[in-house]
């Protein structure tokens, strides 16, 4: 790991070998994967001088700054035939691993409208990157490649997006309002983010010919690791206020369990992809794919209207 806290990082994760810079690490023969999770701005540039000094690549989400960007960076790693992949981690969200059960079940029928939201309060601004109004900050570039990724998961790639963003909160720099409809021929997708929410709503909505899905609460694994809990113990990812499906006929309520989450199924499928030949896990056209919508989203923001893609 590139880090100048040596001493933290062994007393977190002794068995992590420390390194001085990135330079350091794109240099030495015994790393073959290196994982990008620096700010938005920095991982087109640093992505693209691992491929080149023939390092696979793990990109945190998102993948550039723009569309332009991630492409030249996809195709510097098919040029040069290495791995390159981006964290689309919340694939392995508890909530979102029990939606798609849900989905593929059938019970809720066709699909008309769903709803994914990511409300919270953070009422301060901070001095950080993220809110200071830098390229690649504000919500949308945020929490918006999550809500993005999961939505064409689910649903595929949308005729058009209409989005609004905006700065609410008094001294912000930086979009902490965003909200997106994704057009589809036969449905509508809301895509949502603040940080101005003191009583956050649903996490997802999701309604359908028969019935709805409703579920509250963010995915455990986030606060479990700051908690220090042990990755993979019992209660690792397992999802405290599991959904409620809501029959259309009967208004009949029922508490629907799913799996627990795991983020370390993304690596696992990276290891695989690196060792077997296996898939991608997140291949890099439904990654290129991600930015198109988060550009457009951009786009319509600034025109006031749809964005066709």
């Amino acid at each position: 790991m590139v880090t100048s806290q040596a001493e933290a990082l062994a007393a977190a994760w002794p068995h992590a070998r420390p390194v001085p810079s990135f330079d350091e690490a794109l240099a030495d023969p015994a790393i073959g994967l290196v994982v990008v999770a620096t700010p938005n701005a920095l991982h087109a540039p640093q992505a693209r001088a691992a491929l080149e000094a023939g390092k696979a690549v793990v990109i945190d989400k998102p993948f550039a700054l723009d569309l332009a960007e991630a492409r030249q960076v996809a195709d510097l790693a098919k040029a040069r035939g290495l791995f390159l992949s981006v964290f689309h981690n919340r694939r392995w969200d508890a909530d979102f691993l029990a939606l798609r059960s849900e989905l593929d079940s059938g019970r809720l029928g066709p699909i008309h409208a769903f709803e994914s939201h990511f409300d919270r309060y953070r009422p301060q601004v901070r001095d950080r990157w993220r809110e200071r109004g830098e390229p690649g900050g504000g919500i949308w570039h945020d929490l918006g490649p999550h809500l993005i990724d999961q939505a064409l998961v689910l649903f595929g790639r949308p005729l058009g997006v209409t989005c609004d963003l905006a700065v609410l909160r008094e001294g912000g720099r930086a979009a902490d309002w965003a909200h997106a409809v994704l057009r589809y021929a036969d449905k509508r997708i809301i895509l949502h983010a603040d940080m101005t929410s003191p009583a956050p709503g649903p996490r997802f909505a999701v309604h359908g010919a028969k019935a709805s899905w409703l579920k509250s609460g963010l995915d455990a694994q986030e606060d479990q690791l700051k908690a220090g809990l042990p990755v993979g113990g019992p209660d690792w990812g397992v999802d405290p206020s599991p959904a409620v499906r809501v029959d259309g006929a009967t208004g009949a309520r029922e508490t629907v369990p799913g799996p627990p989450g795991d983020y370390r199924a993304y690596y696992d499928a990276v290891a695989s992809a690196l060792t077997d030949g296996a898939q991608n896990p997140v291949p890099l056209e439904e990654a290129l794919t991600v930015m198109e919508v988060l550009e457009a989203g951009i786009e319509s923001g600034k025109r006031r209207a749809e964005v066709r893609l």
